[in-house]
């Protein structure tokens, strides 16, 4: 048995591209990431003492037919993650043509979504917003006619989060009704049909988290979703959430940002089970003063909204891993020369 040890330098990225329903596609984006780091590959003295055997790994693929959107898990040292995160991007726009792209997912781009996390304690916000926009503007010089907003701690020195750029640059209306021409973009050439706009930033770990609701009407699941919104009174702290029609029901898709501690008192019926905390982990010290409202919390509140109108639960699904899983795995995955580790797991769908 292979012994795994603490890595230090290690981020990731949640790669969100517009196609869900061509698994060929999706899987050269993945290879693509990884195509500079197989075992084969020389290993450099200093990869040597972080223990790598591949110098990045792409841990799952997550993908989706009706809203034709998937996400790649990317992890690697983040003096690799950027070429291997720009390998992937590059296929995806070679790929997907916006322009001809549909799906029951609000979307602008091609690459949808990059955003950069610190896994260990030892890399910073301000390293992971300083690598995406590396990312993007080398992306931009080298994909002519991608666009790119900058979001977290990519967006400087406002440092907006993610839901008001969404909201500035019209993300939520989905690309079907964007008119790109009026799109302001911060990085790259004016926001086209070819390639749409990419959304580039960092923050600390974001958990999706879906729960599937037995109704077809999806105005019930709007109004559960504001009901357990972070920004509503006596919501959920941490839970940006929206409500789609998805394969005959209705989905509550739930992104699960970080809290502070002293918020605890907010999440209701707090215990170990119910309150995902990451104080005390090894070489994790990024979020020991954080918090994440646990799934189980999630999926309580759901199905007692959704009963209070004669509706039941149908199931729920963790989109990716917790931080502490990713951590893990990545680690694993590193020092075992398992680049494609996405091929050890069984496939996944955005439930």
């Amino acid at each position: 048995m292979i012994r795994m040890t603490a890595m230090k330098r290690l981020a990731i990225c949640l790669l969100n591209i517009s196609e869900g329903r061509n698994a060929k596609i999706v899987e050269s984006v993945a290879s693509a990431a990884v195509s500079s780091s197989s075992a084969s590959q020389e290993i450099s003295s200093d990869d040597n003492k972080l223990g790598l055997k591949c110098q990045s790994t792409v841990l799952n693929i997550f993908s989706d037919y009706d809203y034709n959107r998937s996400v790649l898990t990317i992890a690697a040292p983040l003096h690799h993650l950027s070429q291997s995160v720009y390998n992937a991007c590059r296929e995806a726009y070679r790929q997907v043509d916006m322009s001809k792209q549909c799906g029951g997912h609000p979307r602008l781009g091609a690459v949808d979504l990059l955003p950069i996390y610190p896994l260990s304690g030892d890399v910073s916000l301000e390293e992971c917003g300083a690598l995406a926009r590396e990312i993007a503007s080398n992306l931009a010089r080298d994909v002519p006619g991608s666009s790119f907003f900058l979001f977290g701690s990519a967006d400087l020195p406002n440092n907006t989060d993610l839901v008001a750029r969404r909201k500035q640059v019209g993300w939520f209306l989905g690309n079907d009704e964007m008119d790109y021409s009026t799109v302001k973009h911060d990085i790259g050439s004016k926001p086209s049909a070819r390639y749409g706009l990419t959304g580039v930033g960092a923050s600390l770990y974001v958990t999706n988290y879906n729960v599937t609701i037995n109704t077809k009407d999806v105005s019930i699941g709007h109004d559960i979703s504001k009901r357990i919104r972070s920004t509503t009174p006596g919501g959920l702290p941490g839970v940006r959430v929206m409500a789609f029609a998805h394969r005959g029901k209705v989905e509550i898709a739930c992104n699960v940002e970080h809290f502070s501690n002293d918020k605890t008192k907010d999440v209701p019926h707090k215990t170990n089970e119910e309150k995902h905390t990451l104080d005390n982990q090894p070489d994790r010290s990024t979020y020991k003063d954080v918090c994440y409202t646990s799934p189980a919390v999630i999926e309580a509140r759901v199905k007692v909204l959704a009963e209070e109108q004669g509706v039941t639960l149908e199931g729920s699904s963790v989109i990716g891993f917790t931080p502490q899983e990713a951590y893990e795995l990545a680690v694993h995955a590193l020092q075992t020369g398992k680049a494609e580790f996405w091929r050890t797991r069984k496939p996944g769908t955005m439930m």
